[in-house]
This record gives structure tokens, C-alpha cells and sequence, in this order.
């Protein structure tokens, strides 16, 4: 299973534990979608690491957020850019990926092939 399949999965068991005051198992499944987002892409910019937006997910989208931290041309540190990595199902493509937030330096494309390879992943059931 992708991980993104997994997330997927877990956001719907812990939203139907919760609905339903089953806090015992919605607690698992939270633990559960923390250890996954364990080995959430962090550094080489992404230095504030990534976290699941759990009240704007659902079955049906995960949302990421992060935050890039820019550099100028003389190697020092200027800025940073706030981004919601947005993954839905795709029947095509398994899912897609939509990224907000500004696109300074173009940085969009190199967030979209680092999260996509991290949400393809092969993961345990």
C-alpha cells in the first residue's frame, strides 16, 4: 500500500472512531498517522518539517503543510514561503498533488517531486 493510501485510510478510521466516541481507537489511529508522518520530507529547505492538517483532511484529501526557507544568491537565508501540499484520488493517476502558497524561485515544481515521491512510497499494511 502507498503511503498516501495509508494516510487515506487512517484519517477516515480516526474520523469514524470520533464521530462515533470511540476514543480508545481514534487515539491508535492518530498514534498511527504521527508514526507515518515520522519520515515526513524535513530539510534541504523544508527545515520546518512537514504536518498533517488532520481537520482539513479527509478520506477523500489529505493536506500536508509546510513551509520552504529560500536562500539568495550569496548562500544566505531569506525568506520563507507557507505551502498546503493538497493529495486527492486520481482515477487516472492514482492521485494528484496541488500545492498553494507563492512560488518564489519556482519552488513548486521541486516541492511537488519531493512530496509525490514521499506519498508513493511502499509502507507497510
Amino acid at each position: 500500500m502507498k503511503r498516501y493510501e495509508k494516510l487515506a485510510r487512517l484519517i477516515h478510521a480516526l474520523d469514524t472512531c470520533t464521530k462515533s466516541d470511540n476514543f480508545m481507537w481514534a487515539g491508535k489511529h492518530e498514534e498511527a498517522i504521527n508514526l507515518i508522518m515520522r519520515d515526513a520530507p524535513s530539510g534541504s529547505g523544508i527545515d520546518a518539517g512537514t504536518k498533517i492538517l488532520i481537520g482539513k483532511s479527509t478520506s477523500e484529501k489529505v493536506v500536508l503543510f509546510s513551509q520552504f526557507h529560500h536562500m539568495n544568491d550569496g548562500g544566505y537565508y531569506d525568506g520563507w514561503t507557507e505551502h498546503e501540499v493538497w493529495v486527492q484520488p486520481s482515477l487516472m493517476f492514482g492521485m494528484t498533488l496541488k500545492l498553494t502558497g507563492r512560488n518564489r524561485n519556482d519552488i513548486k515544481e521541486y516541492l511537488h517531486d519531493v512530496y509525490h515521491s514521499w506519498l508513493t512510497e511502499e509502507v507497510g499494511n
